[in-house]
């Protein structure tokens, strides 16, 4: 059991989401992707770092023929994003005609997301669309379709299931809100 509070760097944050929620409502969404990509064999395209609790979480629930490929984008300095992209890792798959779910660990500005989008669709896939553990729908400053969420939450800076602060928090099997 994690403490209720935990410091990283200069902050305190205090327990939020526990891992049985978590787990729940991923498994929820391997449902619906199952359902939905029934005789598709989609390609998972896991963004990292954030992302590798819940896509390794939600791919060991997702049970039809699929492939799984990892890209490193970045758009977040501290506790606030920055707004600019860096693609840090290439894709290097042919998307042509595929099915692709981009597996996210956050959208809030919806930043990350748009652009990744846009470099995608311009591989000329046959769909794409996102899965994201969280989302701050209050944030979002482009008009982006999240189909699959698995949690919506207010515009609190938040860490640990793979999300961090300046590099610390990933591990933690909770998911923990800034208290200072």
């Amino acid at each position: 059991m994690n403490p209720r509070t935990i410091q990283l760097h200069d902050c305190e944050f205090k327990s939020y989401i526990c891992e049985e929620e978590i787990i729940a409502r991923i498994t929820i969404l391997a449902e619906q992707l199952d359902q939905d990509y029934a005789n598709k064999q989609p390609l998972f395209l896991a963004v990292l770092n954030g992302s590798f609790m819940f896509a390794a979480d939600l791919l060991k629930r997702v049970s039809i023929p699929c492939e799984v490929s990892f890209i490193r984008l970045s758009s977040y300095q501290d506790t606030t994003s920055t707004g600019n992209v860096k693609e840090v890792l290439g894709l290097t798959e042919n998307l042509e005609h595929r099915h692709v779910v981009v597996l996210e660990d956050i959208v809030d500005t919806g930043h990350t997301v748009h652009n990744l989008l846009g470099q995608l669709q311009d591989r000329q896939p046959a769909s794409v669309e996102v899965a994201t553990l969280l989302i701050k729908p209050d944030c979002l400053q482009h008009p982006l379709d999240i189909k699959y969420s698995a949690i919506s939450i207010p515009n609190d800076f938040v860490v640990g299931y793979g999300l961090d602060y300046n590099g610390l928090g990933r591990n933690l099997r909770d998911i923990y809100k800034i208290v200072s």
